[in-house]
């Protein structure tokens, strides 16, 4: 690798994704584009998306109700459009993934279904940097079922010095709480540290204790490769508008596993739209749960915000997640290489540590920059370079391989290097 413009524009040249660029609108930085780093926050908009959207609104336009069955895309059946090119995205089958509601909604109703405690299991494990969302949401699930989150929760830190949790002592704890563990739930990708998970040994590791184990996945749908049914996963949910480019507050995924798809009498918040859809339209009062993931459903499907992830579904179909995650560890290699390079030149009370590992991470890097950390993101925010804050001291970036190239990795060294 080489810090120069010659060697990124030579493998932008060697690209085979190099053209899915042009699939996006790019923010404008001084009548240039951004350097935006910011796809683990909300992914750019695809520009097919309008379109989507202006179906939908034409065929509501032109036939009012009627466009439940008479739309170009059939709105009662709108949200089975998805099942295939989901189900690919995170490795499961067809009848095992559903796009609906928002994630910690979908978390909550999966929770319902697989939070089963009793008087021996009721204790939950996660990381304890989880997303404040997931933490709220496990805290509150614990307090309905009467249990006290502060002995209940069981949030991991990792060691001293360190940044990210290593695996052994995840599966340490599993071990070590295993006849009172009821549910392991963790980010299969940190948000904070950019961590990626052994999902596959942790869940192995909750089903020898005998916990049920769910994932979320916001910041690893898209990003990362998953085998949801390989790895025998219980349940996952997932956003949309990170990686997945379907806009702010879009809408999201889930999954549960085959094999509890057809066990009938899992308790479950039921909806209109997760009885069987054959007999839906009868309005009969009896609840039939659908044998898919479909039975998580409530409502029928929000179509407008839906129309959007479909355009976005459409780009990652051509391009295939092999082909993403192959240029992604390319182009985060690169990140970390120029952040490297910089380091070597900067004085010691001036370096920044990448808290990221090398060996489990998708497309973002966190950077702390001691002391000087915000003042480094509002240059580089000042300067193009739209990258992501979060609090105490952590700058987020991800080199999406959509729509990044090497010479905007490239260009966010020269950046950096004329703030450092």
């Amino acid at each position: 690798m080489e810090f120069s413009s010659e060697w990124a524009k030579s493998q932008d040249e060697k690209d085979e994704l190099r053209d899915f660029r042009n699939h996006f609108h790019l923010p404008q930085h001084d009548g240039k584009p951004c350097v935006y780093f910011t796809g683990n926050s909300l992914g750019l908009q695809p520009k097919t998306t309008v379109a989507s959207i202006q179906q939908e609104l034409d065929d509501w336009a032109r036939f009012g109700v009627e466009g439940h069955f008479l739309a170009k895309n059939p709105w009662v059946s709108y949200h089975e459009l998805f099942s295939e090119g989901t189900a690919n995205l995170v490795g499961a089958k067809p009848e095992e993934v559903v796009v609906m509601n928002q994630l910690t909604s979908n978390l909550h109703f999966l929770m319902v279904s697989f939070y089963r405690p009793n008087a021996m299991r009721y204790k939950i494990l996660c990381e304890a940097k989880a997303f404040p969302s997931d933490q709220y949401a496990l805290q509150s699930q614990l307090k309905f079922h009467g249990h006290d989150s502060a002995t209940s929760l069981l949030e991991l830190h990792s060691r001293p010095g360190e940044h990210h949790l290593r695996t052994d002592d995840i599966l340490n704890a599993i071990h070590e709480h295993r006849d009172e563990l009821a549910l392991v739930m963790i980010g299969g990708v940190n948000y904070l540290s950019g961590q990626v998970f052994e999902m596959e040994k942790i869940t192995r590791a909750a089903h020898e204790a005998g916990a049920i184990c769910g994932w979320d996945l916001a910041h690893a749908a898209g990003n990362v490769e998953l085998k949801l049914h390989d790895w025998n996963v219980d349940f996952a949910c997932w956003c949309s508008y990170k990686y997945l480019n379907s806009g702010p507050g879009s809408v999201a995924g889930a999954f549960v596993h085959e094999r509890h798809l057809n066990t009938t009498d899992l308790p479950l918040f039921a909806g209109w739209w997760g009885h069987d859809k054959q007999e839906r339209f009868k309005m009969d009062s009896t609840f039939r749960p659908m044998k898919t993931a479909e039975r998580w459903q409530l409502s029928n499907a929000p179509v407008l915000s839906m129309a959007a992830y479909k355009a976005s579904l459409e780009i990652f179909q051509q391009a295939g997640m092999k082909r993403l995650t192959s240029k992604s560890k390319r182009l985060t290699a690169y990140l970390d290489f120029i952040l490297q390079e910089l380091n070597a030149v900067q004085t010691p009370d001036k370096k920044f540590e990448i808290i990221t590992p090398k060996d489990a991470r998708g497309c973002q890097l966190s950077v702390v920059a001691y002391g000087r950390g915000k003042e480094m993101y509002n240059a580089l925010m000042e300067n193009g370079v739209i990258v992501d804050w979060r609090e105490p001291n952590v700058i987020r970036m991800a080199p999406v391989p959509l729509y990044n190239s090497f010479e905007d990795v490239f260009r966010f060294g020269q950046i950096i290097q004329s703030i450092c």
